[in-house]
Formats: C-alpha cells, sequence, structure tokens
C-alpha cells in the first residue's frame, strides 16, 4: 500500500494563495483540494500580522477564518518549540521559518514554500519550491 504524501504550509504559501493568481496560488490550491496540509499556528500568526499591517485587521480575521478549515493547524508543543529553536540556531532564519521547517519534519510532510530563507539551504525536511513557477 502506498502512503499518501502529506503538505506544511508556511506563511509564505498562504500569502501566495490569497494572492490567487500565480502559479504558486495554484499549487497551494491543488494541495488543499486534494489533502488538508498541516500549518503551524505560529506560521499562520505570521501571515495574520502581515496581512493586518498591509491590509487591515479586518481583512486578516478575514483570512482566519477562511483559511483554518482547509488546514490542519498544529499547536507547538514544547518539543516543537525546541526543535524550531535548534533549526534557528542552525539556519540564518526566521524563527516562524523554523517552526515550518519542524512542523514539516515532526509530521514527515513536504514544506510548501517559495521563501529563499528556507528553499536555497538543506533545512531537515522535504521542500517544494513555490517560487520556481511564480
Amino acid at each position: 500500500m502506498t502512503r499518501r504524501r502529506s503538505y506544511c504550509l508556511d506563511s509564505w504559501a498562504v500569502l501566495r494563495f490569497l494572492e490567487g493568481h500565480t502559479a504558486a496560488a495554484r499549487r497551494v490550491r491543488q494541495v488543499m483540494r486534494r489533502h488538508r496540509p498541516i500549518m503551524s499556528w505560529i506560521n499562520l500568526g505570521e501571515a495574520y500580522y502581515i496581512i493586518h499591517r498591509t491590509v487591515s485587521r479586518a481583512e486578516a480575521d478575514a483570512t482566519i477564518t477562511l483559511v483554518r478549515p482547509m488546514v490542519i493547524l498544529d499547536l507547538p508543543t514544547p518539543d516543537l518549540v525546541i526543535a524550531a529553536a535548534r533549526i534557528k540556531a542552525q539556519h540564518p532564519l526566521a524563527y516562524a521559518d523554523a517552526f515550518a521547517i519542524a512542523t514539516a519534519a515532526a509530521h514527515d510532510s513536504v514544506l510548501l514554500t517559495g521563501d529563499p530563507e528556507i528553499t536555497r539551504r538543506e533545512v531537515g525536511c522535504r521542500v517544494e519550491d513555490l517560487s520556481r513557477g511564480r
């Protein structure tokens, strides 16, 4: 029996999905239709604050309402916090990115992102670079 591939989203992927017209948005939409990807609450919070800051609080609230039923939201456990901290200590990337990597690794998932801080290095999980099809 073949094991079904699972996916993890970071905030970069969700923000492209919300923009809607790029190849990255189409790929995220495709994954959301076929699978229910996992996402760390930390990364959804990151998408929230970016939208709140650049558009409005109302739009950020609407995003949470839209995205929540489409993903499996993962609460950071103490083990995941330490895993993310170890990743952050080893790589020059944002702490929220470390949570996306740690979440993908913990669930043996492919991380969907186009964030160059993640895609340009080996980070300890499988990564699908969405920036190539922009």
